[in-house]
C-alpha cells in the first residue's frame, strides 16, 4: 500500500471506482489463459488490470468486511489449490507490469514466488540426506525456523499483535501440503475447475 500498488485486492474486501471499472470491464470478462476462458482468480486478475491501466490500489486499514472461509481440509486444499494456479497465471501478466511499478514491489513478486521454490528445494535436500545419508540436516532445519521465526515477528511488531507469531504453526502445513500442493498446481495451470 505504500507504494500505491497492493498486487491482489482481495474479492470480498475490495471496492473499486465505478469509472475504472467500466473501462477495464471487457479485458476483466474476457479473461483466458492458454487460449481458454479462466474464471478464477478474478480478485488478482482484476487488480492487475488496475494497475497496468494506471491506476493505483489501497489499503485501507480501518475497513471491516466479512467473507466465508473453508472450515475443514478437503475445501481448504481445494482453495489453495485455485489460488496457486491464479497466483501464477497471474503472476507471468504481472511480470510485463513490474517495470512500471516501483522495484519494491518487483522484489515482493519475485519474493512471493521464489520464496516457495527455495522452501521446496531445501525441504527436499534435507529430505534426500535423511533418507540416503541418515543424518538429520539440522542447519536447513535452523535456517527454515529461523526465517519464519523473522517474518512473523516483523508482522507481529508491524501489526502490533503477538498473535502474529503462531503463524510460525503454518510452516509444517506449508512443507508437507501446500508445496506439494502448489508443483500440482503449476503442473495444471490450463485446469479451470473452480474446485468448490
Amino acid at each position: 500500500a505504500r507504494f500505491g500498488a497492493v498486487m491482489c485486492c482481495c474479492g470480498p474486501c475490495a471496492m473499486y471506482r465505478r469509472s475504472a471499472l467500466a473501462l477495464l470491464l471487457d479485458q476483466y470478462e474476457t479473461q483466458f489463459f492458454r487460449g481458454k476462458p479462466s474464471d478464477f482468480g478474478e480478485d488478482r486478475h482484476l487488480t492487475i488490470l488496475m494497475l497496468k491501466a494506471g491506476f493505483r490500489t489501497e489499503y485501507v486499514p480501518d475497513a471491516i468486511a466479512a467473507t466465508v472461509v473453508p472450515d475443514s481440509l478437503g475445501p481448504y486444499l481445494r482453495q489453495q489449490l485455485r489460488w496457486a494456479r491464479s497466483t501464477f497465471r497471474d503472476t507471468f501478466l504481472a511480470l510485463r507490469l513490474l517495470p512500471e511499478l516501483d522495484r519494491y514491489l518487483t522484489l515482493d513478486v519475485v519474493g512471493q514466488n521464489l520464496g516457495p521454490l527455495l522452501l521446496a528445494l531445501s525441504s527436499l535436500a534435507a529430505l534426500a540426506q535423511f533418507v540416503i545419508g541418515g543424518s538429520v540436516a539440522w542447519w536447513t532445519v535452523l535456517t527454515i525456523a529461523a526465517m519464519t521465526m523473522v517474518r512473523c515477528s516483523v508482522a507481529a511488531f508491524r501489526a502490533r499483535d503477538l498473535r502474529f507469531l503462531g503463524f510460525s504453526l503454518h510452516t509444517p502445513i506449508n512443507i508437507f501440503l501446500l508445496l506439494p500442493l502448489k508443483a500440482y498446481a503449476l503442473c495444471t495451470l490450463s485446469n479451470s475447475d473452480w474446485l468448490s
